[in-house]
């Protein structure tokens, strides 16, 4: 390199001293306790039977249906009823 390409540069490096902030404390927590859960899971169903991205995707996608469903069904409960029901005219009393 040619002294007048050269630049100079400032490195800073972080305090290692610095005691942990409470977002890291609890970031540390949940993530023992999502491993432990995860652990306790695979330990008591087997690791097979351990419900996977895919099979979470799955329910949710039969649980919207089914909510679909029961709200359309409702919806033509209630077209059924008004249906039925016969409209009542009120008579207006005339006022002088």
């Amino acid at each position: 390199m040619r002294p007048a390409e050269m630049i100079d540069v400032e490195l800073t490096v972080a305090d290692s001293q610095q005691s942990p902030t409470l977002a890291e404390v609890s970031r540390a927590v949940v993530s023992v306790a999502a491993s432990l859960v995860t652990n306790v899971q695979r330990a008591v169903v087997g690791p097979t039977k351990v419900p996977t991205a895919r099979d979470n995707a799955y329910f949710a996608m039969l649980a919207d249906r089914a909510r679909n469903q029961a709200r359309d069904d409702l919806t033509r409960e209630v077209a059924a009823l008004l249906a039925a029901t016969p409209t009542r005219t009120r008579k207006l009393a005339r006022t002088r």
